[in-house]
């Protein structure tokens, strides 16, 4: 069985990422980055091109599972994480996408009872989704034994503010307004998404994927018991819904910007967990939030940029913060285009030795 060898009569887990997953404590902690597949490096570029448009890529399996497998080739991260993108759902639903050269995203709007009636059932999204599963299972037989398999989707809340806006937006206004202003619609909403996650994230379990990750980008705009509602509360049910399908499948959460409301996440949610942005210390997390599990982060992205000796001192500080508990070392939010592919290289071997 791949990643797993045989002690005695036992089968024992060798996969480093799916043992912190579940508790161990490991003298070099397993290591990927999210946005490892990205436009950093270039060969995906190359791909990115061939493909002719970002789209194109997330649909075209051959091509989704090669971009997931060139950061593996390059470094050897303990894993790789599904190529596609959080507004997949919501075009599976129904709403139109597309993306703007150096912008961005870009998506019809849902504002209305009239917009929300014509998304469709969350059961439809499968037959647009398709080639997404189809890149997972391409990936169980390309990776390596010793590589796990995350698949993803975004968090309800994170995926309402890009179909409320119809593109990113600095503080999420338009969901803000929604929920407040006609908090029927938005909680809709919120149900179709929670309800299309749970459907998307399952059916990549059943291609393949060994751990999933939820992604709530702008968890941090929603304060007060709006977090609770519309960031804890479907967490919670995604996590609870999955884990009845599949038990034996760890999650990963990851309420961006939650601060201190990152304690507890992983005990109220059901996470096996809490991968955390930058904002926070290593030193504050390890003694407020691993004290309840894994934890996974959380190197400024900035780092993989400029480089030098304050990387590998920041790393060598993490790793030292988190090494009394379980811990996947990551960045605290993706790298970025302009990173150097020698700053991860220099990263692995602080962490590596």
């Amino acid at each position: 069985m791949p990643g797993r060898r045989l002690a005695g009569t036992v089968m024992v887990e060798t996969k480093k990422l799916m043992r912190a997953l579940a508790g161990e404590v490991q003298a070099v902690p397993p290591v990927w980055l999210m946005r490892q597949a990205g436009r950093y490096l270039p060969e995906y570029k190359a791909t990115r091109a061939r493909a002719g448009d970002f789209l194109s890529l997330c649909y075209t399996p051959e091509l989704a599972a090669e971009v997931t497998l060139q950061p593996i080739r390059r470094y050897g991260f303990d894993a790789a994480i599904l190529f596609a993108d959080i507004l997949l759902v919501p075009q599976a639903l129904g709403a139109d996408l597309w993306f703007v050269t150096g912008e961005g995203p870009r998506l019809s709007t849902v504002t209305s009872r009239a917009d929300f009636d014509a998304l469709k059932p969350a059961d439809a999204i499968h037959e647009t989704l398709a080639p997404v599963y189809e890149t997972v299972r391409i990936l169980t037989r390309e990776l390596p034994d010793e590589t796990a398999l995350i698949g993803f989707a975004g968090a309800p809340w994170t995926v309402a503010t890009y179909m409320t806006a119809g593109r990113g937006t600095p503080d999420q206004a338009p969901a803000h307004a929604l929920r407040e202003g006609e908090p029927a619609v938005f909680d809709a909403l919120m149900a179709r998404l929670t309800e299309a996650t749970i459907d998307y994230l399952s059916m990549q379990i059943e291609a393949g994927a060994e751990v999933v990750k939820l992604f709530d980008s702008w968890a941090g705009s929603l304060k007060g018991e709006a977090f609770a509602r519309y960031a804890l509360e479907p967490a919670k049910t995604i996590i609870g819904a999955v884990k009845a399908k599949h038990p034996e499948i760890p999650v990963i959460a990851f309420p961006r910007e939650a601060g201190e409301r990152y304690v507890g996440f992983a005990k109220a949610t059901g996470a096996d967990c809490v991968a955390l942005d930058n904002s926070v210390s290593a030193e504050w997390a390890a003694e407020n939030v691993q004290v309840d599990g894994c934890v996974q982060g959380n190197l400024d992205p900035r780092h993989m940029v400029t480089g030098g000796q304050p990387l590998i001192d920041e790393t060598k500080r993490i790793k030292a913060a988190f090494s009394k508990g379980p811990h996947i070392f990551n960045l605290g939010h993706g790298i970025t285009p302009e990173a150097d592919p020698e700053n991860v290289h220099a990263m692995l071997e602080a962490i590596r030795g």
